[in-house]
């Protein structure tokens, strides 16, 4: 998911698009392990200690030892989708997050995906339903396809005003500064 930010005259709005970071794992996600030692080989995982420590110091108790499942993150990203259509975006984006970054929830298992959107306040049958359909899947790859021949490949990146772009983390300050330069464009 990459966040698209866009100004408005009382308060801006924020999108959450779809961007998928391995969008060739197969549906059911692969173990972990076996995703991080591809990527950064054995022993891999000491790459994280850095990000959880930072994520510490923010009060975020990241938990990546939890994490046994790399997911393909389509259906994370319908529901992503669904929350939008029912006020609830950035409550879903939150309960995601902390799903699988805190608790180690797998992305790709439908009952985790209908309990994070339970805890966002999205009605658990109606979402439980629109999961074991296809709805939205077209529309997420769609998303997806076209980030990236914008040209994202990476996040978070953020998009400010649609005409300022900043692909990473940063500190508040440099993001504040886009913010900025992008409303004076």
């Amino acid at each position: 998911m990459y966040r698209e930010q866009a100004p408005d005259e009382q308060q801006p709005a924020v999108r959450w698009l779809p961007f998928q970071l391995n969008p060739d794992l197969p549906e059911e996600g692969i173990p972990r392990k076996e995703y991080i030692e591809r990527k950064f080989g054995r022993g891999g995982s000491r790459n994280y200690s850095h990000v959880a420590g930072i994520g510490k110091q923010v009060g975020i108790d990241f938990a990546f030892d939890n994490i046994t499942v790399q997911p393909n993150t389509l259906n994370a990203h319908r529901l992503m989708l669904y929350g939008a259509k029912h006020g609830r975006e950035d409550e879903v984006a939150e309960s995601l997050f902390r799903a699988y970054f805190q608790e180690g929830a797998n992305l790709t298992d439908k009952v985790a995906l209908a309990a994070a959107g339970e805890r966002a306040g999205l009605d658990r049958a109606a979402l439980e339903a629109y999961l074991a359909s296809g709805e939205d899947r077209d529309a997420v790859l769609r998303g997806d396809i076209e980030a990236r021949q914008a040209g994202i490949n990476a996040v978070p990146f953020f998009i400010f005003n649609r005409r300022t772009a900043v692909s990473g983390a940063h500190e508040p300050e440099t993001l504040l500064q886009a913010i900025l330069d992008a409303l004076k464009a």
